[in-house]
């Protein structure tokens, strides 16, 4: 018989919330890293594309290595790697480099991403698992704060080589915390992850296919400010630290949208019916945000986004791998393979587009039709 010990809550709370925080941290740090590499704000913001083309690429390898060796030890091995690509980033002097670093650096955060969804599908089901990405979702509304508060903080003292030093140290700390308190919830009977059959029985899921189209437009949604605001508010004449401030509106936004997402679960609302009504929220601050995007007022409809985005996400992750319980860690990589490499492709576009409001709109209209799609 399996013995399954649950992880302290608070610890995975840490760990997923910490792929978010890193990369809020390191937004405000963007038009500081454009002025010292001299680079332009386009090839500043694909920083953000390529790290998560390679945190689809750790996200695949962690979640195997989880099913093949365990939770904990691919859990320890990605913020190991996290930790020296933010070393590594903190002595680059060739932008080029810097890509390289931030790239080794994706691939070890990734860890945070899809090893403690496993280890949270591992532990709960149903009701109680989305109770407890709900949880989790209220809990990421404060990564923003962190994030940006902090980020913004940093660059205007240090720089954005304080930033990297912080990254650093942050890894440190939670290696430190895992090695110590982490337990294995891996189930002795976890199936071998050799074989296509997993692979081609996904890749034929429809449903599956409309989920990851879903997580990968609405984190492109979130993200897209995060690369692109710090040169819109630029513009405006606001400084890093007070872009980093946007973080506080950001936080009570998605507190908002994951307390809002739990009551409705409670009046018998479906996920879907959920995710329907979120998409629909979505596009109608995607266009007020579009209208609005010259001026410090888009930061409204922004709010609105992000409270669409705490109601879809936690509703979409605990429903997507229902059927593949049977090979948590494989089928998470896999899934978070597929829709990190959308995100990564769909932010390297709003990079090159360099227009908030639009691209808020198209991924706004495209999720609000995918959501419609039954099978």
């Amino acid at each position: 018989m399996n013995t399954i010990i649950r992880p302290p809550l608070w610890l995975l709370t840490l760990l997923i919330m910490f792929p978010q925080v890193v990369e809020t941290v390191y937004s405000p740090a963007l038009p500081d890293i454009a002025r010292s590499f001299q680079v332009s704000s386009e090839r500043a913001a694909q920083t953000l594309s390529v790290y998560f083309v390679a945190f689809a690429v750790g996200v695949a390898l962690w979640g195997w290595l989880s099913d093949l060796f365990g939770r904990r030890p691919a859990m320890m091995a990605g913020l190991l790697c996290y930790g020296t690509g933010s070393a590594m980033a903190i002595v680059a002097t060739d932008f080029s480099v810097l890509l390289l670093t931030r790239m080794v650096a994706a691939m070890g955060a990734a860890a945070g991403s899809v090893v403690v969804q496993t280890m949270l599908r591992d532990s709960y089901e149903s009701t109680a698992l989305a109770r407890i990405f709900s949880v989790m979702g209220a809990a990421l509304a404060l990564s923003p704060v962190f994030g940006l508060v902090s980020g913004g903080w940093l660059v205007s003292l240090y720089g954005h080589t304080g930033v990297f030093i912080a990254l650093a140290s942050l890894a440190v700390l939670l290696l430190v915390l895992t090695v110590v308190i982490l337990p294995e919830t891996r189930p002795e009977s976890t199936p071998g992850t050799r074989g296509g059959g997993l692979a081609s029985r996904m890749a034929r899921d429809g449903v599956l296919w409309k989920n990851a189209m879903l997580v990968a437009l609405l984190n492109t949604m979130l993200f897209s400010y995060y690369s692109l605001a710090p040169f819109l508010f630029r513009l405006l004449g606001w400084s890093s630290r007070a872009f980093g401030w946007t973080g506080v509106l950001l936080a009570l936004a998605s507190l908002s949208g994951s307390l809002l997402n739990r009551k409705l679960l409670t009046t018998g609302m479906t996920p879907e019916q959920l995710v329907r009504h979120a998409c629909t929220l979505a596009l109608l601050s995607g266009v007020a945000a579009w209208w609005l995007q010259h001026s410090a007022w888009i930061l409204v409809p922004v709010a609105g986004i992000v409270i669409a985005y705490g109601i879809a996400i936690p509703n979409v992750l605990s429903q997507a791998l229902h059927r593949y319980r049977e090979q948590a860690g494989a089928a998470g990589a896999l899934f978070g393979l597929s829709y990190y490499l959308l995100l990564g492709m769909m932010l390297g576009l709003a990079g090159m587009v360099q227009q908030l409001g639009l691209v808020l709109t198209v991924c706004a209209l495209m999720a609000s039709l995918l959501s419609m799609y039954r099978r």
